[in-house]
């Protein structure tokens, strides 16, 4: 067995090499089909989210570098462009690094709660395709497991914060009231939910979700009192935002420079606030060079963030420790697994001597033999046969003893 977690992610990789290698939801099986159909790896799963891209692969030891180059291959990189971005964790580190992901220990947020349900996602995702067996299986439910044992024994979700919620920051940062102010939502996705939740929480004036699905942006839009808009009327409705705030699924970017001058020019130049939080970008980068716009990506955020770790950096320490202590039960199981084929060769090889006695027995009280004289030569034969090997071995044990002590454990003998 051979675990490995291959990625990139927000301390490795700007946004600029994050957005190369993100998958697609829609494309997502594809790929899973891709990497163990090619013969990459037995099992694996994939996540991908704004701030990371990782793959999570049972697989041969010898299949690294095989793994790699389907990487760089599947989006097009060269390897040598791709390579200074990439971790690898293998086996014990690649548990560790699940564990760590889940419970918010590497996060842009330390402690944030969405990317357990961005990976459970994954898990499912995979699940429903065919790529996961018997190590992943085990592997994400624990996962999830110990993430939530970290939830409820620290304090690492006290005062939960995300991305969403330091976009709202940011924007309470540069108006000093949000009860004015008009805000577009593009995109209907949780991270946009997020969004609105906290907007609503901070008494914003006027919000408006806008969606390629208009049911989609007005179940969104529903509980929130906001208005829900198509994405096709967007350009015509983003004038009258005063804060924009991005995150779609989007290939390409939705907002260009011209749309952005043109709402600017409507506007008779009053400022605008935008946050594009989508890997890949919804906004083209040449928006930040107008003089009214004030744009962030999710890479901007670490600032405002940064203000948040320092809360929550002791319940992180709790919770390193709840994470070895379970990284080692795993391993434990995973030892356990390297140890059923032995113990299944040593019953297959105790049952053929078994049914060989006994066959040699029966046809001993076939011919009239007295069954307690069968019965005696019988046990005699299977102790024989059973300690045979072993005890030829013990005769041959180096001096140094570690075989005498390995059967005194492993047959339960008094030292004596």
């Amino acid at each position: 067995m051979h675990l490995l977690a291959l990625g990139v992610n927000h301390h490795t990789a700007p946004v600029e090499i994050r957005e190369k290698v993100a998958f697609a939801p829609e494309k997502l099986a594809q790929a899973l089909g891709e990497v163990t159909g090619h013969g990459a790896a037995h099992e694996a799963a994939i996540l991908s989210t704004c701030n990371r891209t990782e793959v999570y692969c049972n697989l041969d030891p010898s299949n690294d570098t095989r793994l790699i180059e389907w990487f760089c291959d599947h989006h097009r990189l060269r390897r040598d462009t791709l390579q200074p971005y990439l971790y690898r964790h293998p086996d014990q580190d690649a548990v560790k690094h699940a564990f760590r992901v889940a419970a918010g220990l590497d996060s842009m947020i330390l402690g944030e709660p969405q990317i357990l349900g961005q990976m459970k996602d994954a898990f499912a995702e995979a699940h429903k395709a065919g790529t996961t067996g018997k190590i992943l299986n085990r592997l994400f439910q624990q996962t999830f497991a110990v993430a939530k044992q970290v939830r409820t024994d620290t304090a690492i979700g006290a005062s939960a914060v995300s991305v969403a919620s330091a976009a709202v920051v940011l924007a309470k940062q540069i108006f000093d009231s949000l009860a004015q102010q008009t805000v577009l939502l593009i995109g209907a996705g949780d991270m946009i939910e997020l969004c609105a939740r906290h907007l609503k929480e901070q008494g914003v004036g006027h919000m408006i979700v806008a969606n390629r699905t208009l049911e989609r942006a007005e179940l969104l839009a529903g509980p929130y009192g906001a208005e829900a808009i198509s994405l096709a009327e967007m350009p015509a409705r983003l004038a009258d935002a005063d804060i924009v705030i991005s995150s779609t699924a989007s290939q390409l970017p939705i907002l260009g420079k011209g749309a952005v001058e043109r709402a600017l020019k409507a506007r008779k130049h009053r400022p605008m606030f935008m946050v594009d939080i989508a890997v890949p970008r919804d906004i083209e980068a040449e928006v930040a060079e107008l003089g009214d716009v004030y744009l962030y990506t999710i890479d901007d955020l670490q600032g405002v963030v940064q203000e948040n770790r320092q809360s929550r950096e002791a319940a992180a320490r709790e919770a390193e420790k709840i994470i070895d202590v379970q990284v080692l039960n795993f391993m434990h199981w995973i030892r356990g697994l390297d140890a059923v084929p032995t113990i299944r060769a040593l019953r297959e090889q105790a049952d053929a001597v078994r049914e060989r006695e006994l066959k040699r027995a029966r046809a001993m009280l076939a011919r009239g033999a007295d069954p307690e004289k069968v019965l005696a030569q019988l046990a005699r034969a299977l102790t024989n046969k059973f300690t045979h090997a072993p005890t030829d071995a013990l005769r041959h044990a180096d001096l140094d003893g570690e075989l005498l002590d390995a059967a005194r454990r492993l047959f339960d003998l008094d030292e004596d």
